[in-house]
């Protein structure tokens, strides 16, 4: 027994007591001249001796890189995992992974022991004209329909107030800032639901917004209002101005609304594009009509991007599975929001594989973790009351590696990029991120998927390379000057909430 537990056992005697009070005053003493706790120029010091150069050129033409020495989850069957790999790029492809890969001294480095080397999160649908409103609708809901928490919806106090003033400088300032804050959050791809397109200008200063934050972007062209409003039609030069070549970081999708007058015109120029169409899919809007028709006239297709599908019929729900539409889901929006009961179980049964993605973040956050757990957990939820009850017949339990799989892999397939992206092979373009699993919320590690899903948050995201580059280096975004960019976004919302007429309360019930 150690002297401490002793001294413990017999502390019922004075003189124990006594013992025991000395030896724990100079145990604390102790341990307080030990560096357990380093703190002040310690803790500088470690932390500076951890961080090393930045390599040089990552993701040029001809450069090669080596990231060596992680926990390697691929999300391809054909490559698998590894325990411990490296990943080799030339400029912006992968070439090889293998546990092991020797090197010649002219290949750049990235030490990733300690990290999970991964794809890049994909998001598909966020709201990113919304930045300088974030958290504003956190106790809100959809629509106005009279219940609590009405007074502040997103329709009338979103949509139909705060967008219609913004300016092209404020379309700009919170798309990038929204880019740059995901790409910090491991997000690499996302499809920007811009409903912000007031005028050719507001379109082009979206575009110019998701091209600057440096990462792989789908421009989603979706509605816009007043009289300069071009939505439709201008659709044909944005696709033929900004969206051209295969061979670029950005892409575009077609908006198609269906609770918007002639919403069919929309439909048409986006397949007469050869563009994905996406809509959002609410019961609650009034669309389930719509949307049955459209099913009966055969309108869907493997082209039809559907958000959220709540509270359609199942005769729809077949008509999407039978066409290859895919779904989206945003999990924590659509519980919180009124939107309905995220359909998780149906697309699984229906044999639908969906994707994740953020929605607003006048709402929610939009960073990866939060879609991953709360997806994980409301499926489980169900599940495990229909096996509290005695019923039989039980789906299979969600587990880490599905939401894995569905915020990259599947986020891709979805979006028309998985010939790219979503997973980690030879021949793919290196969207990759390090996670750190060595970090005080993470460690010891024992199980990659759950460790990424059920236990890591933004801070355990280390390093992100998009198309082979650098764009978040150990902990810090690269080039980029996150005060200067906080101070327009700051600026953006002030004049928003003024033109809005609402007051900035930040304490409002």
């Amino acid at each position: 027994m150690c002297r401490l537990c002793e001294a413990s056992k017999n502390s019922g005697h004075s003189e124990g007591r006594r013992d025991f009070l000395k030896m724990a005053a100079a145990t604390g003493a102790v341990a307080a001249s030990m560096p357990l706790l380093a703190g002040g120029a310690q803790a500088a010091a470690h932390s500076e001796s951890t961080q090393t150069k930045m390599p040089e050129n990552v993701g040029n033409a001809t450069r090669r890189t080596l990231i060596k020495g992680g926990a390697v989850m691929s999300m391809d069957p054909s490559v698998g995992d590894l325990p411990v790999g490296d990943v080799l790029l030339e400029g912006k492809r992968i070439i090889e992974i293998a546990p092991s890969i020797s090197v010649g001294d002219d290949v750049a480095v990235i030490d990733a022991k300690g990290k999970v080397v991964m794809p890049g999160f994909i998001d598909t649908h966020h709201h990113q004209f919304e930045t300088a409103l974030r958290s504003f609708l956190a106790d809100g809901i959809l629509i106005n329909d009279g219940q609590p928490h009405s007074k502040f919806n997103y329709y009338e106090s979103i949509l139909q107030n705060f967008s219609l003033h913004y300016r092209t400088e404020d379309v700009y300032i919170n798309e990038l800032f929204a880019g740059l804050s995901q790409l910090d959050a491991g997000v690499t791809t996302v499809m920007d639901v811009s409903q912000i397109h007031h005028s050719p200008e507001h379109s082009d200063a979206a575009v110019l917004g998701l091209k600057d934050a440096g990462r792989r972007g789908v421009f989603g062209y979706f509605e816009g209002w007043g009289d300069r409003a071009q939505y439709p039609q201008d659709a044909s030069r944005l696709r033929q101005q900004h969206f051209s070549s295969d061979d670029q970081l950005t892409s575009m999708v077609m908006g198609g609304e269906i609770y918007l007058p002639g919403y069919e015109e929309a439909w048409r120029i986006g397949r007469d594009l050869n563009l994905p169409i996406a809509l959002h899919v609410v019961g609650t809007f009034g669309m389930a009509d719509t949307f049955d028709q459209l099913a009966r006239d055969g309108q869907f297709g493997s082209d039809n991007i559907f958000i959220h599908m709540t509270g359609m019929s199942d005769m729809a729900w077949q008509a999407a599975a039978d066409a290859g539409a895919h779904v989206s889901l945003s999990v924590p929006i659509e519980m919180t929001m009124r939107h309905g009961m995220p359909p998780i179980q149906k697309c699984l049964d229906l044999g639908l594989q969906p994707s994740l993605s953020s929605d607003v973040e006048c709402t929610m956050t939009a960073d990866p973790f939060t879609q991953m757990r709360s997806t994980m957990t409301l499926q489980r939820a169900f599940a495990n009351e229909r096996a509290l009850a005695g019923e039989d017949n039980l789906p299979a339990l969600l587990t880490a590696r599905d939401c894995i799989r569905f915020h990259t892999l599947e986020g891709a397939r979805g979006l028309k990029l998985d010939h790219k992206v979503g997973s980690l092979a030879p021949g793919k373009e290196a969207d990759i991120v390090l996670l750190d699993a060595e970090a005080i919320n993470v460690t010891p590690l024992n199980h990659v998927p759950g460790a990424v899903v059920t236990l890591m948050e933004r801070n355990n995201v280390d390093t992100v390379l998009v198309a082979g580059k650098i764009r978040k280096w150990q902990g810090k975004l690269v080039d980029v000057d996150v005060n200067h960019l906080r101070g327009q976004l700051e600026a953006s919302r002030d004049y928003l909430f003024e033109a809005a007429g609402i007051e900035q309360d930040l304490f409002r019930a």
